[in-house]
């Protein structure tokens, strides 16, 4: 496949209204619900209890296409298209995918296969190439009703800073803003409707996987969201939310980091420092203790005992929610 760096600027016309949502507005767990968040900008909230389904998605209506926010699994694509096809018979052409994770990645063939392009920062394009699609050649034998029969598709236009979507009347941004949740994380904002689509830079719940994070730098991430001044935010998984989930997500990072430190600053081990960190305001936000999020204390540990060793060289993963 031919790869380009590009800078886009296309003419789109919002088609659709139908009134906009509370930020506030929350959905069953058992649920998968589609919300109109702005006129023409859908937001598609997965359902992760009792099976988890796949990532959060957005799509967008343009004048002559339609623009959607990461592929998903495979599995989710037939349904994510019928959606779709409930607002608008445009067609898709292209699809962002915020990050390489199977969950986010994974259904891009099945676009393609409609014409549509794939759009990825270019920082994410050696996470693709090494562990998206070793991922993907996994996932063909543990998920082989899911997969089988389909090839790995990887971007085919990848962007440096910001690609925009433009018609003088509705913005998409596609912003690069650093390592976050991975090396090559970014996001889609929409400055007109204060909207920003985070991918799983920043989550509504017990969904974060660190095993290819910064979290110092996704902590600076999380400040230039804040600093776009979005009033709705509709994260990678969990319930669509205001402002306060960018700063609960940044709280969390903080104070984890905080408190391993006090332990290896004391001389705990990381058995100890699983055993009696203590975040009470991470339960009240999610439901879950924090010493549960074993595999973020582990990975906050390793980032504070040895620092300067990237994400990249640390193990490798794959889909962050098996299901």
């Amino acid at each position: 496949m031919n790869r380009r760096h590009a800078t886009l600027s296309i003419a789109l016309v919002i088609s659709l209204f139908q009134g906009i949502p509370s930020p506030e507005a929350h959905a069953a767990a058992d649920e998968t619900t589609v919300t109109e968040v702005a006129p023409g900008v859908f937001f598609r909230k997965a359902q992760t209890e009792p099976v988890f389904t796949g990532c959060n998605q957005g799509f967008v209506v343009f004048r002559d296409f339609v623009l959607v926010i990461d592929a998903n699994f495979p599995g989710q694509v037939d349904e994510v298209i019928a959606a779709i096809r409930e607002k608008t018979d445009k067609p898709i052409r292209f699809v962002f995918d915020t990050h390489y994770h199977g969950d986010h990645a994974d259904g891009n063939v099945q676009y393609t296969k409609l014409g549509a392009s794939i759009v990825a920062h270019e920082r994410s394009q050696p996470l693709f190439e090494s562990k998206g699609a070793d991922g993907f050649e996994g996932a063909k034998k543990t998920r082989a009703a899911e997969y089988g029969g389909l090839s790995y598709e990887m971007p085919s236009v990848y962007f440096s800073h910001k690609l925009i979507f433009d018609d003088g009347e509705q913005r998409v941004e596609l912003i690069f803003f650093g390592h976050a949740h991975t090396a090559g994380d970014a996001v889609a904002w929409l400055p007109k409707h204060k909207i920003l689509f985070s991918g799983d830079a920043c989550v509504n719940g017990a969904f974060n996987y660190t095993g290819d994070a910064d979290t110092a730098s996704w902590i600076s991430v999380l400040t230039a969201m804040e600093d776009l001044g979005v009033t709705t935010i509709c994260p990678g998984h969990g319930e669509l939310g205001g402002p306060e989930v960018i700063a609960k997500q940044k709280r969390w990072f903080r104070e984890l980091r905080s408190q391993v430190k006090a332990g290896i600053d004391r001389g705990d081990s990381l058995e100890k420092i699983k055993e009696t960190i203590e975040i009470p305001f991470y339960k009240e936000w999610t439901g879950e203790e924090a010493r549960s999020r074993t595999e973020n204390i582990e990975h906050v540990f390793k980032e504070l005992s040895s620092p300067g060793k990237s994400a990249s060289q640390r193990r490798p993963h794959r889909h962050p929610h098996p299901s």
